[in-house]
């Protein structure tokens, strides 16, 4: 048995994702829908049945790649996926808890906006390819000027935040400024084309009215994983915080647009 997180079950060691809860749950092993999301299977059933409660510290990623002989990247993106469903939270340095169950998810769509939601879901493909190498460079390039205006942005959405104003321009700005400081042009160049609507909320009305500062403080605590990893100049660390970011926001867009079209069949007139 592995050493668990204190207070919490010991967390089994088993060569495949069959074995322990997820054996009983019927969990297929190493199902075509990937590594993560078995290993998201695992901890979502942990947390239903009440294993894992509110404020419970998952084991540490080492723990979690032995438990699954999964890799570290597979850990961080089926832990990315769990932020995205609003099942934990990571606090940079701390750990990864869970939270306490939200009603009525992160947010809706209506049917009418699944073609907008479909085109800012490949906007989000791209970003994640984009700026996933952008945040590697920018940890090894950047200036102390990069950092100070990446600095500002993110105590600038805060500031917002608390104060219920608007955080898209401090977003993006925090963005640009990581391409800024690949330094390589073109990187820079695409961000300002794309310009603010690459940021999901201004795109979909849904996520318009989406604006509360429990949802937006967590979108900049993302944020303050990628700029930590750049200050210190650890590449490899910010790629991962980037994609686990990006990966968040796809995530909880995708989980929207199935519930959407489940709705809009619901509400589809019967044949006869």
């Amino acid at each position: 048995m592995a050493t668990s997180t204190k207070g919490l079950p010991a967390y089994p060691l088993h060569t495949d994702v069959s074995g322990s809860a997820a054996a009983a749950r019927g969990v297929p092993v190493r199902r075509a829908r990937g590594l993560a999301n078995a290993v998201v299977e695992d901890f979502s059933g942990r947390i239903r049945d009440r294993i894992l409660n509110p404020g419970d510290k998952l084991p540490t990623e080492s723990e979690i790649m032995r438990a699954h002989e999964v890799s570290r990247t597979v850990v961080r993106e089926a832990l990315s996926k769990m932020q995205a469903a609003g099942l934990v939270e990571t606090r940079h340095g701390i750990g990864t808890f869970v939270l306490p169950p939200r009603a009525g998810g992160v947010f809706r769509l209506d049917p009418s906006e699944l073609s907008t939601s479909v085109d800012v879901l490949a906007v989000l493909e791209l970003r994640i390819s984009l700026e996933t190498e952008s945040a590697g460079l920018a940890a090894m390039r950047r200036t102390d000027t990069h950092l100070a205006v990446m600095r500002e942005a993110l105590d600038d959405f805060e500031r917002n935040v608390q104060n219920g104003k608007d955080t898209v321009a401090h977003d993006f700005r925090f963005h640009l400024q990581i391409a800024e400081a690949t330094g390589n042009p073109y990187f820079a160049d695409i961000m300002n084309h794309l310009g603010t609507t690459l940021i999901p909320r201004t795109r979909i009305a849904a996520l318009r009215v989406q604006r509360s500062s429990e949802y937006l403080s967590r979108v900049n605590r993302e944020h303050e994983e990628i700029y930590s990893a750049i200050a210190r100049q650890d590449p490899d660390s910010a790629r991962a915080a980037m994609r686990i970011h990006l990966t968040n926001s796809r995530e909880r867009l995708r989980l929207a647009q199935e519930a959407a079209k489940n709705q809009a069949v619901g509400t589809a007139p019967s044949p006869h």
